[in-house]
């Protein structure tokens, strides 16, 4: 089936081209998930990690033809944003893992009370107000497998969500999407399934099944977006070596340590996902955001081709964006 989202600066459908389909599609065949062990083997770190090098070192090394230039171009990817500037770069790896001039190239709101996309992505939303939004969540996650602990499962039940999926292509690295101090941080070992759409509609709450790093900020401080409890939650994913947590308040330069009690800057460079797809998911408390009315009129639309919508049986649209736009404000 084809796969559209929604261009959120046009508002025009586009068409997903899928990135390694071909190899997801022989890992999710109903028949290879019947053998639990290879299933377990394929999804497992290690041959995420052996895919990766494969992937992402060892075919371009057969490829020296194909320059930066051109992946760059393959891409779509504006060299102009490029940081510290275009000859920093010199492999295929080097591409998937830049950095980016975000101050100027990703502007963020001035409202102190805004919440934002913490990284390029495709985003979906749940809101508690929606009729299918139970049906979506248990789709994608359990909140309980999701982020474990039982303290912040009761804090975010019957709260909004919003899932950020990322693409190959897409810069790699997360923002802070609130500016708050981390309450608690805790990584999750798990599998490295794919969050390829046709893959997440194959196997049940995939993305509660996932090495994930859960970082839970308190906006109600200070210097904060009076947002309540957030959960920032980063996933592994198909081909993801792991989650690099590389704070800094001046620009990429700081790389602190993620720990309780340090204050997280909205708009700021926090993690790093390794060449792959990867997710991110945010968690908020009942009643403290409304999502923006855009994301929520894009997500409901009924003649967009979705695979989510066709499995799900109800509408749901992926919105395209980029980091540190604004994505709800707090209530």
């Amino acid at each position: 089936m084809e796969h559209f989202y929604i261009e959120r600066k046009t508002g025009n459908p586009v068409k997903e081209k899928f990135f390694s389909n071909s190899m997801v599609k022989f890992l999710y065949d109903p028949l290879r998930e019947n053998y639990n062990f290879l299933f377990k083997m394929l999804t497992s770190s290690r041959s995420s990690k052996a895919a990766a090098f494969f992937y992402y070192d060892f075919l371009p090394a057969l490829n020296p033809l194909k320059s930066v230039n051109e992946l760059l171009d393959e891409f779509s990817i504006e060299k102009s944003e490029l940081y510290p500037d275009l000859e920093s770069y010199k492999t295929p790896k080097s591409v998937f893992e830049r950095k980016i001039n975000y101050l100027a190239k990703r502007p963020m709101p001035d409202s102190d009370f805004s919440i934002v996309s913490p990284c390029d992505s495709r985003i979906s939303i749940g809101d508690e107000n929606s009729n299918s939004v139970f049906f979506i969540k248990n789709k994608f996650f359990s909140m309980e497998e999701l982020i474990s602990k039982k303290k912040w499962t009761d804090t975010f039940k019957l709260g909004n969500f919003a899932v950020f999926r990322l693409t190959p292509d897409k810069y790699h690295y997360n923002h802070c999407p609130v500016s708050g101090i981390v309450e608690d941080f805790y990584e999750i070992e798990g599998a490295n399934h794919s969050c390829n759409p046709y893959a997440v509609q194959k196997i049940e709450k995939p993305l509660s099944k996932n090495r994930r790093a859960v970082t839970i900020i308190n906006t109600d401080v200070s210097g904060g977006t009076k947002a309540g409890m957030v959960a920032m939650v980063e996933i592994a994913a198909l081909m993801i070596g792991k989650i690099i947590q590389c704070c800094s308040s001046n620009l990429y330069e700081e790389n602190k340590e993620m720990k309780k009690g340090l204050f997280l800057k909205k708009g700021m460079p926090k993690s790093r996902f390794a060449p792959g797809s990867s997710t991110v998911v945010l968690l908020f408390e009942k009643n403290k955001v409304r999502f923006d009315e855009d994301l929520l009129f894009f997500s409901k639309l009924k003649n967009i081709p979705s695979i989510f919508t066709n499995d799900f049986e109800n509408p749901l649209v992926e919105i395209d964006l980029n980091v540190r736009e604004q994505i709800a404000v707090k209530l």
